[in-house]
């Protein structure tokens, strides 16, 4: 399967997984969890066939990690970036020292006066890997890299 037709599955399911499971007639379990299977069926009765095989290709080559088989390998989820309801039960960790946050050169006027908003999100995206960030700023205009203390913001 080409590149494409990769890419076209993965945004499917950063919409069904991270958005909108009630489009294909999903409910979400507890941890943002579903059963592959049922997944698979309600992808198809809307009209997209995808095969497991074509599932676990997804998942394993997605350069973002957007999604995450359960360690049995019957459920999958999207690990981050939700705007549905989910709590994915990750445990406190303690924050490196440093992390970035990507967006774009006008939205920094507004982010200097009320700070970072997570918006319709559950969370601000901040992440330790530095071109991840650009290229999230790259989305949204001309790109720039904010520095967080993120040592200090825990102490």
């Amino acid at each position: 399967m080409e590149a494409q037709a990769l890419k076209k599955i993965s945004k499917r399911l950063s919409y069904v997984l991270r958005h909108r499971p009630d489009s294909i007639g999903l409910e979400l379990g507890a941890g943002g969890w579903v059963h592959i299977d049922v997944l698979l069926a309600a992808l198809a009765r809307n009209g997209q066939t995808v095969e497991l095989v074509t599932l676990e290709r997804v998942v394993a080559e997605n350069d973002k990690q957007r999604f995450e088989f359960s360690d049995d390998g019957d459920l999958i989820r999207a690990r981050k970036g939700h705007s549905a309801p989910v709590e994915l039960g990750y445990e406190p960790a303690t924050p490196p020292a440093v992390l970035y946050h990507g967006t774009a050169t006008r939205r920094l006027d507004a982010i200097f006066e009320e700070g970072l908003v997570k918006g319709r999100r559950h969370h601000v995206h901040l992440s330790t890997n530095r071109d991840t960030m650009l290229q999230v700023g790259m989305r949204h205009g001309k790109p720039v890299l904010l520095s967080i203390d993120a040592q200090q913001m825990s102490d």
